[in-house]
């Protein structure tokens, strides 16, 4: 017996380490590259001792211009996450078009993150330059998305996420649930559902006559 639990406790530390030691930095840092880590970004300063600070990236054929009014409707009861929408918008599907009445955004809109509203809940628009980045900020956390020009038609987009574990509160361990085990998978589908949708957006551009409008309507 006294064998078997050394055992488990040897196992169990070792997976531990590699959590910390591999898959918490890979996960934290998935497409980004090591100068988009190091950069600083609108809202860093509003969390200064976030424990949990993620930065990911991902390239997408497509203009800034084409990316960011995905950006702009991202919410539960707007747009959805573009994730897994049975997990976090309630099994509706999100949006495969871009939505007008969801582009029109100011400083103080709330983004949902679930149907309940608060400050502790979801995120409010703390400030945001067109086509370029956008900050979301809540108490113990912002969230930043930014879209980098590579040549005329590549853009970088990068996510960055900083939140803080209030330790005092019993719902820290909620929180440490979602953030270090399941953020990853719900961001990284994300960002690739954006990509999709703006990459066939910039394609329904580019199949357009020379001269012709183009549209922010993607089918």
């Amino acid at each position: 017996m006294k064998a078997r639990l050394i055992a488990w406790l040897a196992t169990g530390s070792a997976g531990v380490a590699g959590f910390v030691r591999v898959y918490r930095p890979w996960h934290q840092h998935w497409g980004a590259t090591d100068g988009e880590v190091a950069m600083v970004f609108p809202g860093d300063h509003l969390q200064p001792g976030a424990q949990f600070h993620p930065t990911r990236a991902v390239t997408i054929h497509a203009r800034p211009e084409e990316i960011w009014p995905w950006i702009v409707q991202i919410g539960f009861g707007r747009a959805g996450f573009y994730a897994y929408d049975l997990l976090d918008n309630l099994a509706k599907p999100s949006a495969e078009r871009v939505i007008p009445d969801l582009q029109d955004v100011h400083v103080g809109d709330w983004i949902p993150m679930s149907p309940t509203i608060t400050e502790q809940t979801a995120f409010r628009i703390a400030c945001f330059e067109p086509n370029c980045w956008m900050l979301w900020s809540k108490p113990d956390s912002t969230w930043c998305w930014s879209l980098r020009p590579i040549d005329a038609e590549r853009t970088r987009l990068v996510c960055r996420i900083r939140a803080t574990y209030d330790w005092r509160r019993p719902s820290v361990l909620l929180s440490l649930f979602l953030l270090e085990l399941g953020d990853f998978f719900m961001n990284r589908r994300e960002l690739l559902g954006i990509r999709r949708r703006a990459e066939a957006l910039a394609t329904a551009r580019r199949l357009l006559p020379a001269g012709a409008p183009a549209t922010a309507e993607a089918a």
